[in-house]
């Protein structure tokens, strides 16, 4: 079975942008002197899409940051050696990930969306 893995250095890269996002936010709130809503929620960036193939009827992962592995399931009628593209989105409510979203699009159209941990 073959696991594909996503960079834990572009994954960094985003976490690198959620602490500026972060102290850009935290500087806001300071001169506003009260409650900045901007700053509350949850912000989503994608760390990147890699190109992956079906096998096994199933697409296998390799997580950044600790997030683990996993092989998600591939709905019929895409045989093995399907191209597809797997993309990463990492989500934070401040500047710590809380967990990753996965999309798995095949000829340009989403099959599977899964969430690891909270986004």
């Amino acid at each position: 079975m073959a696991m594909h893995s996503f960079s834990e250095e572009k994954a960094q890269a985003v976490l690198d942008t959620f602490k500026a996002h972060h102290e850009m936010l935290t500087a806001r709130a300071k001169s506003m002197n009260g409650v900045d809503l901007a700053a509350s929620g949850e912000l989503t960036v994608r760390a990147e899409c890699i190109s992956v193939a079906v096998e096994n009827g199933q697409i296998c992962l390799q997580l950044p940051l600790g997030f683990g592995s996993i092989c998600l399931p591939i709905p019929t009628p895409f045989p093995d050696g399907t191209a597809a593209q797997a993309c990463l989105d990492i989500c934070t409510p401040y500047w710590v990930p809380t967990g990753v979203k996965i999309t798995i699009s095949i000829a340009g159209h989403v099959v599977l969306t899964k969430v690891v941990g909270k986004c």
